[in-house]
């Protein structure tokens, strides 16, 4: 198995990173956000690469996730853990506790969210955008961790970099959402596209600026959670890809078959080339 691990803020490297094999992915998007770390845990391959770059010096904007997602596509992984920090959107979400959320509400606004706009058309589903046995998986190594954790919910992703402002935060409220986040959009649907499994550990640092009797979501408040939660993710991540035996989700795994619209014959070869480590099975059957 090839699994990936892409750290968000507070995970930016992984444990005795001198002992791994440096990877850098030249792709047709340009450079991912960082080297990437490849490690062995038994008969899996383990993939690590930090969302924002060590030292985090990339905003939520700057990302560069096409090629992040296209560089593991191409390195042949078929499971991403993505790790991001979160605000709650629930008094029942405290600061400290685990989100596995099962859904997305995109509110990004300037971020390339396809691979297919280059002379190639493609739609596919997101009705469940993330891996039902892969998130199952996380919960049932959290489980077993004693580590408190919601499985499933709502993960509104914004734009950013600035946090909510109050009417924003009660917006997303409204709409029953459980935790708000900068980065899991588009880097889910990319997922999607790549035909990889995708599923967050949403660590949740604050309750964003809604809740009356907690001061609003800072820096400073963030990264002192974050240390706690870290903690926490790193022993997760740990247990689930050492014990790691499951099969792809059928509706991933073919994700898109049927999604690509454009005729193949038509499509110039420049752009059948640029996507060929995620369209390749089709281009050959």
């Amino acid at each position: 198995m090839k699994i990936a691990i892409i750290g968000g803020s507070g995970l930016y490297d992984i444990d005795n990173p001198s002992e791994a094999e440096e990877q850098n992915i030249v792709t047709p998007w340009g450079e991912t956000s960082s080297s990437i770390l490849k490690t062995v845990s038994g008969e899996n391959e383990i993939f690590f690469l930090s969302r924002h770059g060590r030292g985090h010096l990339l905003s939520p904007s700057e990302i560069n996730y096409r090629a992040n997602i296209y560089a593991l596509k191409f390195l042949g992984v078929d499971w991403i853990i993505s790790v991001s920090a979160v605000g709650s959107l629930k008094e029942e979400i405290p600061p400290g506790m685990i989100v596995i959320p099962d859904q997305f509400i995109d509110f990004t606004k300037q971020r390339k969210s396809t691979f297919f706009d280059e002379g190639i058309v493609a739609h596919v589903s997101m009705a469940k955008p993330i891996s039902e046995k892969l998130s199952a998986h996380l919960s049932e190594t959290c489980d077993v961790l004693g580590i408190n954790h919601k499985m499933g919910g709502t993960c509104v992703c914004i734009e950013g970099p600035q946090f909510s402002s109050l009417a924003e935060s009660n917006f997303y409220r409204s709409l029953n959402a459980d935790v708000i986040g900068m980065t899991n959009m588009p880097e889910a649907k990319l997922a999607r596209e790549a035909e990889i499994c995708y599923s967050t550990l949403a660590l949740s640092t604050d309750y964003d600026c809604w809740h009356p009797d907690h001061e609003n979501v800072s820096v400073d408040q963030v990264i002192e959670t974050m240390n706690v939660n870290i903690e926490n993710a790193k022993q997760i991540l740990k247990s689930a890809t050492d014990d790691f035996d499951l099969e792809k989700d059928s509706y991933i795994d073919n994700a898109l078959k049927g999604s690509i619209i454009s005729s193949l014959d038509s499509i110039q070869e420049d752009s059948l080339e640029k996507l060929s480590a995620i369209i390749r099975k089709y281009l050959l059957s």
